[in-house]
């Protein structure tokens, strides 16, 4: 059996720690505050509180994906060593990473005719990347091969329920999500809306709740109905804040109640990293876990 490595990007929105204990070896997204341009490092280059602090002084940001050539070199680091090569790419529907991953994988195929590189599609971002990620890492320990993990992740990537709200309408706005008229009327209101990462990883916006607790009951709620075994759910679920540590210590407090029989006891909490932070700005929690299939509209 020829031996085969998994791949990522940083917006999994883990840790280094995390992916070097996974044996995870991830590619890096760039970001951009102002003038200045980061790597997306899990906050080595820069923290995510730096990134809010200057969002909120009125610095524009925006992000940068893995480009074509990043790919070539981060792929060839692993062919050159004889390995074989499965790459999990942030979702298509809100990236277009996957398709810079398709095309380094068509151009190395030549200069590697013998080496496998695959290239899945998470569907997801944050949290839910990281645990489809994750349970591929567990299939790979368990020694299933590059072929029958690419199909495993192709068949489950979509029973990864991810549902997050926010409190701060300001940077969805900012970015074209929530109209400014809508965004207004639901700063005043105290709305905040509960979004799904649909089918195609695009963001979905589901239902509009005024406060934050309803909505946080509201997410626990979604558990409930959709995890596998329902109220028996024995499996991981992964936690993301943006800036706001207390909920996301809230949430997972809920939920750890709520589901006596988690795998390990308690959800993993991590920080919504660098650059889903451009875009959400603070005050976003995330929750990810498995169970039913996503809608597909």
């Amino acid at each position: 059996m020829n031996e085969y490595i998994i791949s990522c990007c940083t917006p999994i929105d883990t840790s280094m720690e995390w992916v070097e204990e996974k044996k995870v070896y991830p590619c890096f997204f760039h970001l951009y505050l102002g003038t200045d341009e980061y790597i997306d490092d899990f906050e080595k280059s820069i923290t995510t509180a730096e990134i809010y602090k200057r969002m909120l002084a009125g610095e524009k940001s925006k992000t940068s994906q893995v480009n074509v050539q990043e790919y070539e070199d981060h792929f060839r680091k692993f062919l050159d060593e004889g390995k074989d090569i499965i790459h999990v790419t942030l979702a298509s529907g809100i990236s277009g990473t996957y398709n810079s991953a398709c095309i380094a994988r068509d151009v190395l195929k030549e200069e590697y005719p013998d080496r496998k590189i695959i290239i899945i599609d998470s569907t997801n971002a944050t949290g839910g990347y990281a645990l489809l990620v994750d349970k591929m890492c567990e299939l790979r320990d368990e020694g299933m091969n590059i072929d029958d993990l690419a199909a495993w992740a192709e068949a489950h990537k979509h029973f990864i329920q991810s549902w997050f709200f926010t409190s701060d309408l300001k940077f969805l706005i900012m970015g074209g999500r929530v109209s400014k008229a809508s965004g207004f009327i639901g700063n005043v209101l105290n709305i905040c809306p509960l979004l799904e990462i649909g089918y195609d990883g695009s963001l979905k916006t589901r239902e509009k709740i005024r406060t934050k607790k309803k909505v946080m009951e509201r997410i626990l709620q979604k558990m409930t109905e959709t995890a596998d075994d329902r109220l028996e759910y024995s499996g991981k679920c992964f936690i993301n804040q943006a800036g706001c540590p207390e909920d996301g210590e809230k949430m997972a407090s809920m939920i750890a109640e709520k589901f006596p029989n988690l795998k390990g006891g308690k959800p993993s909490l991590f920080k919504v990293g660098p650059t889903i932070s451009c875009h959400t700005g603070p005050g976003t929690i995330a929750v990810f876990w498995w169970g039913d299939e996503r809608i597909n509209d």
